[in-house]
């Protein structure tokens, strides 16, 4: 049968033919077998810690198996969540309900309603007997009492041979797991690097050959920089140039360089960052009161907040910025004789950047301000920053 564009690379699901397997630097064995090997331990939970969109759920459909995967997300939790009825839904069980008994006599029938509820107990053996893995992707997301109650009883499940991975970022390290006195030492711990752009390039390199597509290294390299250390980003990219091939007259069947920013634009088509970036742009409200405006070497009269947003989008692309890259950035927008914000107004103004996106729907939680560090939570985000409607403010 002969492969199609979509089967070759797929964005949103489990790569067959373009997966990459990777190594960390600190140790010669693969991702693949320490997560199958931190599993195989009984009595140990797995936290699996590493930046949003770099394959850390298809990681865990690689080495357990889609259909042994019970996903549930942080943002599934507020403070009042029944962990194991959640728990229990996401396999399918019902945790509580009703059901009618029949009991004959000689000459009648009697109809008795009774209910029933599920035990955890029940619940963590219906686990063990199907081989499940209960994966809590975003954990940082569940409010933070709730992660100290998740903590508390995945402690006592896992003693009884509960399977279960929590996945987080790595700046909001998950430390109601990791710094818990009471799962001390029954922890196998499994940070995940970025993606080299070695690693993403395999991606184009091994896909484009599938469909006898050319592509040049230096191509490969370019679109792997662009990518963002994603291999999601990278999968998507690599689909749209196969679209633009199909569509154009070019026969030659050849990735050139003439197209990586229509596949780029294409790219971000489907992308709804509009309005997180609008937001962004805007910031707090005044309160009636004027903002400072900073001429840029474009002419182009932004505040603090627009300036920002321009400053994240310059190249190179880089998803983890240090206040000082920031202030440089922002100052190397500038006309030469403008004079810019104050180093505590740009801090400030990131500050408050943080408490505006705090609380919103996830889509809104790309950046994040931590100790004098910008994290850009989603590459996604910073891509259709880069190259979508609103590029650079445009």
């Amino acid at each position: 049968m002969e492969l199609r564009a979509e089967d070759v690379f797929r964005p949103g699901a489990f790569p067959e033919y373009t997966y990459i397997s990777r190594k960390s630097k600190t140790s010669d064995l693969s991702y693949e077998f320490r997560l199958k090997q931190a599993i195989r331990v009984s009595g140990f939970l797995t936290s699996l810690v590493g930046p949003s969109k770099m394959g850390k759920t298809i990681l865990c459909e690689k080495v357990i198996g889609f259909e042994k995967i019970v996903e549930i997300s942080g943002a599934d939790f507020n403070d009042d969540t029944d962990f194991w009825k959640l728990v229990a839904a996401k396999a399918g069980l019902s945790y509580e309900g009703q059901f009618f008994s029949e009991r004959k006599n000689e000459d009648t029938k009697d109809t008795k309603k009774e209910t029933f509820s599920l035990t955890k107990d029940k619940i963590i053996e219906y686990y063990k007997k199907e081989n499940l893995v209960l994966v809590i992707d975003d954990f940082h997301y569940a409010p933070v009492k709730k992660r100290l109650q998740i903590a508390q009883q995945l402690k006592d499940a896992i003693r009884r041979g509960f399977k279960a991975i929590v996945v987080s970022l790595p700046h909001r390290a998950d430390e109601a797991i990791r710094q818990n006195a009471d799962l001390s030492g029954r922890l196998s711990l499994i940070n995940m690097e970025v993606w080299e752009v070695q690693d993403l390039k395999e991606i184009a390199k091994v896909g484009f050959a599938i469909l006898n597509i050319k592509i040049e290294d230096s191509i490969a390299e370019k679109i792997a920089v662009e990518s963002l250390s994603s291999p999601q980003l990278m999968q998507y990219i690599c689909l749209n140039i196969c679209t633009i091939l199909e569509i154009s007259d070019d026969t030659s069947l050849e990735v050139k360089e003439e197209i990586l920013e229509k596949a780029y634009r294409y790219t971000t088509a489907n992308f709804e960052y509009g309005d997180v970036i609008t937001l962004i742009q805007r910031g707090p409200s005044t309160r009636g009161k004027r903002r400072n405006h900073f001429l840029t070497k474009k002419g182009e009269s932004c505040d603090i907040y627009e300036l920002i947003v321009k400053s994240i989008a310059e190249n190179p692309p880089i998803m983890k910025l240090k206040f000082e890259d920031v202030k440089e950035r922002i100052y190397h927008l500038l006309k030469e004789d403008c004079k810019g914000p104050t180093p505590q107004t740009i801090k400030s103004s990131l500050s408050k950047l943080q408490e505006l996106l705090n609380g919103r729907e996830d889509i809104f939680r790309v950046l994040d301000w931590k100790e004098g560090t910008l994290y850009i939570l989603d590459p996604l985000f910073l891509f259709y920053l880069r190259w979508g409607g609103n590029r650079n403010g445009e």
